[in-house]
């Protein structure tokens, strides 16, 4: 079945803490990736934190994108979720990546929507009797042996 979106989070370690404490910096980099990645902004929304930090949200006709900077951890968390197929959240991701700079990321891509079959939506529990009919039967095992003593 086909999906309604992708959800891209990705976890960008060793970033420079100047560039993660600027503000108008983390904006230029949304907008630069809003861009490159084919989306439609509506909205940005942005923070800058004191004593550092910044968190930035665009708001897109396809979804959002979210930028979080912690600067004394020389971290940032992105989140990219786009809904349609003409937009290209990984094109948003590396531009991301190509204005932060990361020495190490992370990156988790989530298929939003995937319904799969009935059977895929029910709860799984998995219950294993195995041990406790092990216990038993050792039990078992140890009063015949004292019963014959």
């Amino acid at each position: 079945m086909r999906t309604l979106g992708k959800h891209l989070t990705v976890d960008m370690y060793g970033c420079s803490v100047d560039s993660l404490n600027n503000l108008e910096f983390i904006k230029t980099a949304i907008l630069a990736a809003v861009q490159e990645a084919n989306l439609t902004l509506l909205n940005l929304s942005y923070h800058q934190f004191e004593p550092q930090g910044v968190t930035a949200l665009a708001l897109l006709a396809e979804s959002h994108m979210s930028v979080h900077t912690h600067p004394k951890l020389g971290y940032a968390a992105v989140d990219v979720f786009t809904c349609g197929d003409l937009s290209r959240p990984e094109k948003a991701v590396a531009v991301l990546k190509s204005f932060l700079k990361p020495e190490k990321t992370k990156t988790t891509n989530i298929m939003r929507g995937d319904f799969g079959s009935q059977k895929d939506m029910k709860p799984r529990i998995k219950v294993s009797i195995a041990p406790l009919r092990r216990v038993r039967n050792t039990s078992a095992k140890v009063w015949r042996f004292l019963r014959n003593k």
